[in-house]
C-alpha cells in the first residue's frame, strides 16, 4: 500500500467546503490501495464564526491520531499579530495596521519560515524524518502549502502533486496591486513547475494547462459524500410550506438582493402565500440581517439565518428543504452544487442573463475567463442532469416563483427529476486520484 502525505489547510472539524476534498481523500483512500497521512492545523470551532479561522489552538503541541482510515498529524497554531489585534478588538479598530502586517506575512512566508502556517511545514517534515511516504500532495488554497510541498519533495527526494480547488495567479481581484499579481505569477510557476503532477476542479483545468503546459494535470471534482446522502436519503420534504434555501458563501457579485427582494415581492403580495427563505452558513449575515429588516414584516418573519454547521447536519437540514438557491458563478462551479445535486432537490440558477447581475459581475468577478471555456458551467451541470431551472433574470424569477408555489400547493412537495448524479460522489473522484498516485515512482 502506497504512502500518502497530503498538506490541507482546511480540514474537519473546521467547517469549510474546502476542508471536504482533503477529508473525502482521508476516508476513501484506504479502500483503493493508499494510506492517507494528512497534516493539517488544530481547529477549536469555538465563535462558530471567521474568528475561528484565526483563533489560537487549544494545544502547543503537535497532536497525532491514528484511525481505521489513516493518520492526522495536527499542528498547533499561533495567530499573528494582526489577528490577535483583530480577536482582541475587533474588525472595525485598527483596520490599516491589520491589513499591512497580513499583506506582509502573506509575501514574505514563501521566502522564510514565518507565519501562522509554517507549523503545518514543521510538522510534516519532522513526520518526514522517521517515515518514508511514496508521494506528497499539497491541496490550495492556501497556495503556500505548494511551496511547503516542494520544500519537502526536493529535502526527501518524493515526488509531490499541486491541487487546485480554486485559482492562484489566475484569480484577478480588482483591488489588487499590479505589483502583487505579478508577484502571485511568479511565485506560482516558479514552484509549481517543479511539481510531477496535477490535479484541479474541472472548471480550472484549461487555464492551469496554459500555465504548466509539460505538467500533466488531471480533473479532479468535486463532488457529495455518498455515505451521508445515503443515510438521509429517505428524509422527506417540507409539506408545511414551500422552502427555499442558501447554503455558504454570498460572493460580491452574487445577485442575493435581488433574490431575496422578489421572493418578498411574491410573499406579500398575497396574503394567502406562504413560503420560508434559509440561509445556512453564510459569510455575511449582518449585512443580509440590515437588508432584511427593511423588508415587510410577513418578509422578515418568513427568512431565517442558520450559522455554519458540519457536512452532516447540513446535509439533514437541505434533505429536508424544497428548493435550493444557487447563485451564478459562471466559469466555476463551487462546490455546493454538487450537495444540492446529492439531496436530490430542485435548483434555481440565479441568474444567467440579469441586467444587474452582471454589472456585479463585471464589478467585482474575481477570474479570468477563458477562451473556448464554458462561462455557465453550473448552468451546463444542471442542464445535464435535469435537476433544475437556470433562471434569467429577476422577472424570470417571479415566474418560477409562481409557478413553484402552484406546484407545491397541489403536491405538498417539488419535484426533482434528476437523472446521472451518481457519478459525482466524491469517492469515485478519491478512485481517481488513487489511481494517479499508483503511477508515480
Amino acid at each position: 500500500m502506497k504512502k500518502l502525505l497530503i498538506l490541507a489547510y482546511d480540514f474537519p472539524p473546521y467547517v469549510s467546503v474546502g476542508g471536504l476534498r482533503p477529508y473525502s481523500w482521508y476516508k476513501h483512500l484506504k479502500e483503493f490501495g493508499v494510506e492517507p497521512i494528512v497534516v493539517t492545523r488544530q481547529w477549536e470551532n469555538k465563535y462558530k464564526n471567521g474568528l475561528d479561522y484565526i483563533a489560537p489552538s487549544a494545544s502547543k503541541e503537535i497532536i497525532t491520531e491514528i484511525t481505521e482510515y489513516g493518520t492526522i498529524i495536527r499542528a498547533p497554531y499561533f495567530p499573528t499579530w494582526s489577528n490577535r489585534i483583530l480577536l482582541k478588538h475587533g474588525e472595525n479598530k485598527y483596520k490599516v495596521i491589520r491589513k499591512s502586517m497580513t499583506a506582509f506575512t502573506e509575501i514574505m512566508q514563501f521566502f522564510f519560515n514565518i507565519g501562522p502556517k509554517k507549523h503545518i511545514y514543521f510538522a510534516a517534515k519532522k513526520y518526514l524524518k522517521n517515515n518514508q511516504v511514496d508521494v506528497i500532495i499539497a491541496t490550495g488554497d492556501p497556495f503556500v502549502l505548494f511551496h511547503y510541498a516542494n520544500l519537502l519533495s526536493k529535502e526527501y527526494n518524493t515526488p509531490w502533486i499541486t491541487d487546485y480547488r480554486d485559482p492562484w495567479s489566475q484569480s484577478v481581484k480588482r483591488q489588487k496591486f499590479i505589483w502583487e499579481v505579478l508577484l502571485n505569477q511568479y511565485l506560482e510557476k516558479k514552484i509549481v513547475s517543479k511539481a510531477t503532477s496535477g490535479t484541479c476542479v474541472n472548471s480550472i483545468k484549461e487555464g492551469l494547462i496554459d500555465l504548466f503546459p509539460t505538467l500533466p494535470f488531471h480533473s479532479l471534482s468535486n463532488g457529495y459524500d455518498s455515505n451521508l446522502i445515503d443515510r438521509i436519503s429517505n428524509l422527506p420534504q417540507s409539506s408545511r410550506c414551500l422552502t427555499f434555501s442558501v447554503v455558504g458563501t454570498i460572493y460580491n457579485w452574487h445577485p442575493w438582493k435581488s433574490v431575496v427582494q422578489t421572493f418578498s415581492d411574491c410573499l406579500t403580495n398575497d396574503s394567502e402565500v406562504n413560503m420560508q427563505f434559509n440561509f445556512y452558513g453564510i459569510n455575511c449575515e449582518e449585512e443580509v440581517k440590515s437588508f432584511v429588516q427593511k423588508l415587510p414584516l410577513k418578509s422578515q418573519q418568513s427568512i431565517s439565518i442558520y450559522p455554519k454547521m458540519e457536512n452532516a447536519k447540513l446535509l439533514e437540514k437541505i434533505a429536508q428543504e424544497n428548493v435550493m438557491i444557487l447563485f451564478n458563478d459562471y466559469h466555476l462551479d463551487g462546490t455546493k452544487i454538487y450537495d444540492y445535486l446529492g439531496v436530490k432537490r430542485k435548483i434555481l440558477l440565479c441568474y444567467s442573463n440579469d441586467k444587474d447581475a452582471l454589472k456585479l459581475k463585471k464589478d467585482y468577478y474575481i477570474v479570468n475567463e477563458i477562451d473556448n471555456v464554458s462561462k455557465s458551467t453550473q448552468a451546463d451541470l444542471i442542464q445535464k442532469t435535469n435537476s433544475g431551472i437556470v433562471v434569467e433574470n429577476e422577472a424570470h424569477l417571479k415566474t418560477v416563483l409562481m409557478d413553484l408555489l402552484e406546484e407545491f400547493n397541489q403536491k405538498r412537495a417539488i419535484d426533482c427529476p434528476s437523472q446521472g448524479v451518481e457519478q459525482y460522489s466524491r469517492k469515485l473522484q478519491v478512485q481517481c486520484l488513487a489511481t494517479i498516485i499508483q503511477t508515480l515512482k
